[in-house]
């Protein structure tokens, strides 16, 4: 394994230099904390992550969770990682000091999240998905849900879980049946399964409180007669005592990777007596779920960058280490009596090493804006403002998911293609790495769900208000870079790609205008491709920006080399990866249709 999983510096540099986390903390939510205690707080995650979390990541995977008896069986670490990280304020850290929160801001979150992922992508969903069931219930619960179970799910003592889908409906929550029947002693008796829960049971939680998606008999159909339902899996009483609540864990899914994260199908009210509490209003489940979605759709992005930069580091490590052929003489020949060069040495390696740095920093950026974004909008006074920050934050989303998660994917593969045949063997890490990234394409919305969201609803929101936003936010960015010589072509480039996005925009925007949407969306995933390249080109010129002007003032935090390392990797960006958006374009402004059923059949 890797002696490191994340570099520290560029994390830092990240957070203060491009994404100016001190501006952020300007704000009054922020007023208690600031650069200095900061650092403390991620140099202390960093130091629980090495000691306790990247140790285990080989052994969870090969241990999995497993289910036996009605329960599932997990890694002695989960214990470790809900009760330290109750302790830490790692499930609590950005919940009001009213709710036993420390205010933190969601970059720091970020942050602190990123380095628990990288060191162990298997635990902290665990104390995630808590935080994430108990900020339901903090924004939309009445005072005795969050009297009740709050406490305890931010202390660890308590799981949490998101109950969504089901074996039928899938990714289509219009088609959850999950019935909650209304009684008299003002619960709801609940009776359905959902499937894929992660984190939905296991031996060192006292208990487990499940936000649960359901339809109150008598609902409108489709997604607006959707309900939300803390349901847990043992009521408490008035004293503290815990009652089982008809929850079964039928199963727990046995997975291509992260396999000590569990993965449960949940069986509710098979005994008759499931009972549930109404969060908010009627009929409303969704909109309240969905306001949530935006953290957790960072949170997989976070966690596929985490992945990415690990492996990167895993690879690298390796080509330092490995000596294998020998370096072309200046006659384009070799010499056999010379002695073996490291791999790191040959250009083919240097190639896949740096797209995953490319890939993997870059995610890491866009994953920070992304945070930077929700505490702009959730902060600010102006009012303008906040809805600037919303607009932008709700335009990026569905690539902050996605290109994480799909180039992750690849970047990880490249990573094994750099160890060779030893990539591929379970004595090196590479291979575990490349099977747990695989699942975050598919969390949390799918990719072709996203590319959907992005072009079909976001990118015309307002009227087409949120992309005139962002694309003044890269205008900016053209605009600093082009002061500097060795940075100005990279800005022209970024400014033609700009000018060709119009264009596919408004090839594509045509089919919905005339009312043909199957047309309009069937290439929706190319066109996420597409966007979210030149989105990420406009994240690396930034980057660059701040390296050059650091170089330029003088003004340096950092090592000369290690700014000019931003700056090589901004220009590998530019010459490997942004081009591949003409051939993107040229896909997706043909007209010839061939993914839409018609009355030929086409798969033999």
């Amino acid at each position: 394994m890797a002696k490191e999983y994340i570099d520290f510096e560029t994390l830092k540099y990240l957070l203060y230099d491009v994404h100016q986390l001190e501006e952020v903390l300007q704000g009054d939510r922020f007023a208690d904390h600031d650069k200095e205690s900061l650092d403390m707080f991620l140099d202390s995650v960093k130091e629980f992550s090495d000691r306790e979390l990247f140790p285990y990541i080989k052994e969870m995977d090969e241990q999995p969770a497993y289910h036996k008896d009605g329960k599932v069986i997990v890694h002695k670490q989960v214990e470790v990682m809900m009760k330290k990280g109750g302790e830490m304020g790692l499930i609590s850290g950005t919940f009001d000091y009213d709710a036993g929160g420390l205010q933190l801001p969601m970059m720091i979150y970020t942050a602190s999240a990123f380095i628990q992922d990288a060191a162990n992508n298997h635990l902290p969903g665990y104390a995630g998905l808590t935080l994430g069931a108990a900020e339901l219930i903090v924004h939309f619960g009445n005072k005795e849900l969050n009297n009740t179970y709050v406490p305890h799910m931010l202390s660890g003592q308590w799981g949490g879980t998101m109950c969504l889908t089901e074996p039928q409906a899938g990714s289509s929550l219009s088609d959850v049946v999950t019935k909650a029947t209304p009684t008299d002693n003002g619960y709801y008796k609940i009776l359905g399964q959902k499937i894929f829960i992660s984190g939905g049971d296991h031996q060192y939680a006292d208990n487990f409180v499940h936000l649960v998606l359901a339809r109150i008999e008598g609902a409108p159909a489709g997604t607006k007669g959707i309900s939300l339902f803390v349901v847990p899996k043992k009521r408490p009483d008035n004293n503290g005592n815990l009652t089982p609540n008809d929850v079964t864990t039928v199963a727990d899914f046995q997975k291509l990777g992260q396999r000590g994260y569990c993965t449960t199908h949940l069986g509710f009210g098979d005994a008759g007596d499931c009972q549930g509490w109404l969060v908010g209003e009627p009929h409303q489940g969704l909109k309240y779920m969905f306001l949530m979605m935006n953290g957790a759709r960072i949170a997989v992005g976070r966690g596929a960058a985490a992945i990415a930069t690990a492996a990167y580091q895993a690879s690298l490590q390796y080509a330092k280490e490995r000596p294998q052929g020998r370096k072309l003489t200046s006659d384009g020949k070799k010499n056999p009596e010379q002695g073996q060069t490291l791999i790191i040495n040959h250009p083919d390696v240097r190639r896949m090493l740096l797209l995953q740095k490319v890939v993997a920093e870059g995610s890491l950026s866009l994953v920070l804006l992304a945070s930077r974004y929700l505490d702009l909008k959730d902060t600010l006074e102006d009012k303008a403002e906040k809805e600037k920050y919303e607009l932008l934050l709700e335009l990026i989303i569905p690539m902050v998911k996605t290109y994480p998660s799909e180039m992750g994917s690849e970047a990880v593969s490249n990573g094994v293609q750099v160890l060779g045949g030893y990539g591929f063997c379970s004595d090196f890490i590479l291979q575990q790495y490349l099977r747990d990234i695989r699942i975050f394409p598919i969390y949390e919305g799918t990719t072709g769900i996203q590319s959907q969201d992005l072009l079909g609803r976001k990118l015309l929101m307002g009227n087409g208000k949120a992309l005139e936003l962002l694309t003044a936010e890269i205008m900016q960015t053209i605009q600093s870079a082009s002061k500097y010589d060795d940075l100005r072509g990279y800005a022209a480039k970024l400014g033609e790609k700009l000018k060709l996005a119009q264009k596919v925009i408004g090839f594509l925007v045509g089919y919905a205008q005339k009312g043909d949407y199957e047309r309009f969306l069937s290439d929706a995933t190319p066109f996420m491709e597409f966007f979210s390249t030149i989105t990420m080109s406009w994240v690396w010129l930034d980057i660059a920006a701040h390296a050059k002007n650091a170089l330029v003032t003088a003004q340096k935090n950092h090592s000369e080399d290690f700014y000019e390392s931003k700056i090589h990797a901004m220009k590998f960006f530019f010459k490997y990866e942004l081009p591949k958006t003409n051939g993107l374009a040229e896909i997706l402004m043909d007209e010839e249709v061939l993914t839409i059923a018609g009355e030929k059949e086409v798969f033999n």
